[in-house]
């Protein structure tokens, strides 16, 4: 079955940095796009990063563009997310995302806590 497995969330400064990865299974990685979210306290979860399936287009949301970086290594089947500058803002449970021909999967997500 399809597994989404995120690690690397943590405790940072203002400023500082985080690597978050997603170990995929359970489906043909490299012929899809990979998504990272959030979600923070009392608010919706949004989309944070896009990567294509293999990794020359890459999307961001205006709130983290120019400071996180979504890559992908598609021998390893895994997805990860360098964020740096981060900011309290950047507060949230982050979510690995996949969109297959069988549906819509996530991971079980990881935190990340930015303090002032």
């Amino acid at each position: 079955q399809v597994q989404l497995v995120e690690s690397g969330g943590g405790l940072v400064h203002s400023g500082g940095s985080l690597r978050l990865s997603c170990a995929a299974s359970g489906f043909t990685f490299g012929n899809y796009p990979m998504y990272w979210h959030r979600q923070a306290p009392g608010k919706e979860r949004e989309f944070v990063a896009k990567i294509s399936s293999r990794g020359g287009t890459t999307d961001y949301a205006g709130s983290v563009r120019g400071r996180f970086t979504i890559s992908r290594d598609n021998a390893e089947n895994t997805v990860s997310l360098q964020m740096d500058s981060l900011r309290p803002e950047d507060t949230a449970v982050y979510y690995c995302h996949a969109q297959i021909w069988s549906g819509n999967y996530w991971g079980q997500g990881t935190q990340v806590t930015v303090s002032s």
